[in-house]
């Protein structure tokens, strides 16, 4: 895209002396032309570059801005290809290595193998999920509508949306869009498409940034007061933190906290099996007794 290559332009200017159109041209792979429109737009940004022909001859930034030669550090450009690569594992592609080759291009060891961050974003959909993030990042980048059914605790739907962020939350990529259905925005989870694809082109609209409060994105519907065995503590601990139960006189824990339905409680408390007991609120309480005496009467031994 020309935006990223307009970065990495400007990247390989502020780090080396002089470069020739013939070099960045076979960098970004496009034709002179393309290089000599894109030093144009840099020099229209503000950016002073002086370009110089025949033997000896290159593009460069004048002199008096070589103080700003050192905009990135060492460990900000290590933090960058973190981030770079944490993208690439969920793509499955090398895109955003490539391009951190060619941002950190005529460093040297700026950026040496030996990273202290590893971030991997890929998840158990690993055959599912990267289709559905690049034809997502196509329609945006192409301003073209998506269309999917679309599965949620109150049904199902079929949604056409103007996508505008991909949004990775919680351990759950999401598409943050204008929902023509709805006729407002709205935040759908990649996991619960299918039969996703894009649709017609749309005149972007203003939209705002999607709140990733986890009230707005699992809104509470009720809080539930748990009793657990002592050997939960660890699940407890990675799920909700340390702060989240008490120990009772009794060494069980007291964890309290809130859910956005009925099946989310029910689903977890199932998953502790008898080390758990679900003591508020009462309505799920008589929903869990119900459904265990459903569960004994179906697993009953002939």
């Amino acid at each position: 895209m020309k935006m990223e290559r307009l970065i990495g332009i400007l990247s390989i200017l502020l780090q080396r002396e002089k470069v020739t159109a013939p070099e960045l041209a076979e960098q970004f792979e496009v034709s002179r032309r393309t290089i000599q429109r894109d030093i144009e737009s840099l020099c229209r940004a503000g950016i002073p570059i002086s370009t110089a022909q025949g033997a000896g001859g290159g593009i460069s930034i004048v002199e008096g801005y070589r103080v700003d030669r050192t905009v990135l550090t060492d460990p900000e450009m290590q933090a960058i290809l973190a981030g770079l690569r944490s993208l690439d594992s969920v793509s499955g592609t090398r895109r955003y290595a490539q391009l951190m080759e060619k941002l950190s291009a005529g460093t040297g060891g700026l950026v040496p193998g030996g990273a202290h961050m590893l971030i991997d974003l890929s998840s158990w959909y690993k055959t599912s999920l990267p289709p559905k993030i690049e034809l997502i990042q196509g329609a945006i980048e192409q301003h073209r509508t998506i269309h999917f059914t679309y599965f949620s605790p109150k049904g199902e739907s079929v949604r056409t949306v103007e996508p505008y962020y991909l949004v990775f939350h919680w351990s759950a990529w999401y598409v943050w869009g204008w929902c023509q259905m709805r006729k407002d925005f709205r935040l759908f989870k990649l996991n619960r498409m299918t039969e996703l694809t894009t649709g017609e082109p749309f005149t972007p609209r203003c939209a705002p940034l999607p709140s990733l409060e986890p009230e707005r994105v699992f809104p509470v519907k009720y809080q539930v007061t748990v009793l657990f065995e002592p050997a939960c503590r660890w699940r407890l601990v990675e799920e909700y933190g340390a702060d989240r139960f008490t120990m009772e006189p009794d060494g069980r824990l007291r964890f309290t906290g809130g859910f956005p339905d009925a099946d989310s409680v029910l689903s977890w408390v199932l998953t502790f099996g008898d080390k758990a007991e679900l003591l508020q609120p009462e309505e799920l309480r008589e929903r869990l007794r119900d459904l265990t005496k459903t569960l004994a009467v179906r697993y009953r031994r002939n």
